[in-house]
């Protein structure tokens, strides 16, 4: 139920992390109409061309958007921790250094991107008959970084105390939103592949700004006071920890993305065009498993918090066999209506060789989406327990691989050699996961008979006063500097 946060910590795992996915797989399947919606629309109203031209951004774009999502993901982990530790000032503290912290970093990475979007987009080998259409969609992209990453900071938020419908309530407002400013500034203003762009970071904008009118009003935990704001640098050190590792993460796989690119990028401007359409259709087949991994984030997150290493244990299983099933059924649909999908972005029987293309990319990774569903589901169980140095390994096993095999099977086999990079990744990528999983779940104590909670809250308040100090670890040393006036009494309470 939207307005309303939900302990993830008691009820069966697999029905509490399906529960909390159904609304995420709606809200990622809406967000993914955002890149999609743009492109059917330019290629219905302006050309193909065009669609290729934002496609070529697309490595670019998830840079600066993956990095953004990690980021705040990252931010609320720490929350969602708090959350289940039942830490409430721990919960406010964290979203108000969240949001200090998203918006000094959505300045950095906004400068940074936009001063190096031309020269990127030549370093990839952006065909010149596509170059400048590309450069003006990404740039305004880059140009709006702060409204994607408040966007994205209002729904981890939620996430984090376990609302997951909210957040998809305004996802739908913004692809709403996006739909109409595309056809205004595109078809009655007439501004092309920029109007897009602009489309995109006003709806992104105004969902953000009612998203978190919205929490604050509705929720009374969020509702900061002023002492909330108090800079707490163990804090802001395990959210900065935390959010730059996922944030790092997913930059590391846009970088790794780009190699690909620029492999598909020397094959000309048709094989842009197939490429960019096919790679829009497999972003939305797998969103059920992406947000099976989003689910088991915050129910990792929330379990750690509350001690039960079991329960991640149980639902992380859970959770991968509901990914298989559901990469079988992506595999199903991206065999049966791949086509149908190209003919949305224009793509169709005046273009065959394109169309054979996509479709050959289409069915190949496909088969193989039960790696990348393995590879959500404990990427982000590792790092809902705070163990970020894996997830960056496995990464960084991505970014070594297809800076290699992109330019070596593209040599061997042609463009078709390119549809085999990404699956090969994802199972090395799974491999390295799942050893630290193993790892992970052993250091914590999950294989005894009564394991110890590693993480808990510890909770200090004087006779009554509101609490003074409060740390997300049973082991934490906690120093008050003075006892407030008057106080006679002390308690320490650990969850």
């Amino acid at each position: 139920m939207a307005g309303h946060t939900k302990d993830l910590t008691v009820g069966g795992p697999m029905r509490q992390i399906v529960l909390f996915t159904l609304p995420l797989l709606v809200g990622n399947v809406f967000q993914q109409l955002y890149s999609m919606v743009d492109m059917i629309i330019v290629g219905q109203t302006i050309s193909t061309d065009a669609v290729a031209a934002i496609g070529a951004t697309g490595s670019m774009a998830f840079l600066v958007i993956g990095l953004s999502f990690g980021l705040t993901s990252g931010f609320s982990v720490v929350t969602a921790q708090c959350f289940g530790a039942g830490d409430e000032e721990g919960v406010r503290r964290s979203v108000a250094s969240s949001a200090v912290l998203t918006l000094l970093l959505s300045v950095v990475v906004t400068g940074a991107s936009v001063c190096s979007a031309e020269p990127l987009l030549r370093l990839l080998d952006t065909p010149g008959d596509i170059l400048g259409d590309s450069h003006r969609y990404v740039y305004i992209l880059y140009a709006g970084t702060v409204a994607t990453m408040f966007f994205n900071l209002s729904a981890g938020i939620l996430r984090a105390l376990g609302d997951s419908v909210t957040p998809l309530l305004f996802l739908v407002v913004a692809c709403v939103a996006n739909i109409v400013l595309d056809y205004v500034f595109i078809v009655d203003f007439g501004m092309g592949v920029a109007g897009a762009a602009w489309a995109t970071i006003a709806a992104q904008a105004l969902s953000a700004a009612l998203s978190l009118a919205y929490s604050l009003g509705r929720f009374p935990i969020l509702r900061l006071r002023r002492r909330d704001w108090r800079v707490s640098w163990p804090r802001v050190r395990r959210q900065l920890a935390t959010g730059l590792s996922m944030g790092g993460h997913m930059a590391i796989v846009a970088v790794s993305v780009m190699f690909l690119q620029a492999a598909i990028n020397g094959f000309g401007t048709d094989t842009v065009k197939a490429f960019s359409a096919a790679m829009r259709i497999d972003q939305l087949a797998t969103q059920p498993m992406f947000s099976i991994g989003v689910a088991v984030a915050t129910f990792t997150a929330q379990n750690y918090g509350a001690g039960k290493i079991r329960r991640i244990r149980e639902g992380a299983f859970r959770a991968s066999l509901l990914c298989v099933a559901m990469s079988f059924a992506g595999c199903l649909l991206m065999v049966l209506s791949g086509g149908w999908f190209l003919e949305l972005f224009g793509i169709g029987e005046n273009e065959p060789g394109v169309v054979l293309r996509a479709r050959e990319y289409l069915n190949t990774v496909s088969a193989l989406y039960f790696l990348l569903g393995l590879l959500f589901v404990f990427r982000n169980a590792l790092q809902g327990m705070g163990r970020n140095v894996v997830p960056l390994l496995a990464a960084g096993t991505e970014i070594v691989l297809r800076l290699f095999t992109a330019p070596l099977f593209a040599g061997w086999w042609g463009a078709s050699g390119i549809c085999y990079v990404n699956p090969l990744c994802w199972a090395v990528a799974v491999a390295v996961l799942l050893t630290g999983y193993g790892l992970a779940i052993r250091r914590a104590g999950a294989g005894g008979a009564a394991a110890e909670p590693e993480y808990g809250s510890v909770v200090v308040s004087y006779g009554g006063q509101p609490t003074l100090a409060s740390a997300t670890s049973a082991s934490a040393r906690i120093r008050l500097e003075k006892r407030p006036e008057g106080t006679t009494k002390s308690s320490v309470r650990i969850l």
